[in-house]
């Protein structure tokens, strides 16, 4: 069973952001049923890797359009990406020194990173964007 299931309800109403937000999901589904089985630290390294070119690619999208419609919040916004890299970052570092606990923490930081930046951040720019014209 999967973490987190996709739904309407996780929506922010931009099609190019819910499919990058779906590849989130995977991850997060990825890593806990490898953690189930026992074998999370054997997918960690991919996990890290995916996140990365994650971040790279979805903030890239998110951050364009802020500018291009002039977000208010993007300041902010664009702060919680950085730490978002710097976290995934040091996570890299943890994974290279053999730290124990790992997988845990990883799971649950992209967990919290789910609940209380997409479901709450980025759910605010939905509604912006669309007003825009952006779907």
């Amino acid at each position: 069973m999967a973490m987190i299931e996709w739904n309407e309800s996780l929506s922010v109403n931009v099609a190019e952001i819910d499919r990058q937000h779906r590849q989130l999901i995977d991850m997060v589904n990825d890593l806990n049923a490898a953690m189930l089985e026992g074998k999370g630290r054997d997918v960690l390294g991919l996990i890290l890797k995916g996140l990365v070119d994650y971040a790279g690619t979805h903030f890239h999208t998110e951050e364009r359009y802020f500018l291009r419609f002039g977000y208010p919040e993007a300041g902010a916004h664009q702060k919680a990406h950085a730490e978002f890299v710097a976290k995934v970052s040091d996570f890299q570092k943890g994974l290279a020194a053999d730290r124990a606990g790992l997988s845990v923490d990883v799971l649950l930081f992209l967990s919290d990173w789910w609940r209380q930046h997409i479901l709450v951040v980025d759910k605010k720019y939905g509604p912006f964007f669309n007003a825009k014209g952006l779907r």
